[in-house]
């Protein structure tokens, strides 16, 4: 599935993420979290947010290093505590990654009119390649339990997807923190 090809791993952004895009509005401090090589890094900051890349793999966030309005930061989130400590974010983007370890440090780090946006591999996709591994999977509608009582849900979406070269088990959040006016902006 890792083909270049593929818009999930090459520096296309996510369809999802790029979907509620519009949530995060211009100029705000976005987090990245396990950026790669930046592909929803790059989409924030070409819409005037400031974004900080974070992830372990110093050579790929090299790729973003560059691109103004990027921040990168070499840190395992896997290792030791929580780097980003006392920082907080008007939006947190976390795509292809689960370590659940990190759900309550993400939510303590988003503001109060933050934007939550998750997308990862979910059970079943064992059926249609890499992961495989529980540990690295959801369980259905965990994410909507990880911000239960905390956001308010503007979409959830879990099931298979197709891919350019197959399929894939998804799950896939887009949050707003309680302060955030409701209905959420429409997109442009």
């Amino acid at each position: 599935m890792n083909t270049p090809s593929n818009p999930l791993f090459g520096l296309a952004p996510s369809p999802w993420i790029e979907r509620f895009a519009h949530l995060v509005p211009r100029g705000a401090r976005v987090l990245d979290v396990a950026a790669g090589r930046g592909r929803q890094a790059r989409l924030f900051a070409s819409r005037g947010a400031t974004v900080l890349a974070i992830d372990r793999d110093a050579a790929a966030l090299a790729a973003s290093a560059h691109v103004a309005g990027v921040t990168t930061q070499v840190a395992d989130l896997e290792a030791g505590t929580w780097p980003l400590a006392g920082r907080m974010f008007d939006a947190i983007v976390v795509v292809h990654y689960l370590h659940r370890a990190l759900f309550p440090h993400l939510l303590a780090a988003l503001t109060d009119e933050g934007v939550f946006l998750y997308e990862t591999f979910a059970a079943g996709n064992g059926a249609f390649g890499r992961p495989t591994n529980p540990d690295f999977l959801l369980q259905p509608g965990e994410l909507l339990a990880v911000v239960q009582n905390r956001l308010t849900v503007v979409a959830f979406e879990q099931g298979l997807v197709d891919l350019a070269d197959g399929h894939a088990v998804v799950q896939r959040i887009a949050a707003i923190g309680p302060r955030r006016p409701w209905p959420p902006p429409v997109a442009a």
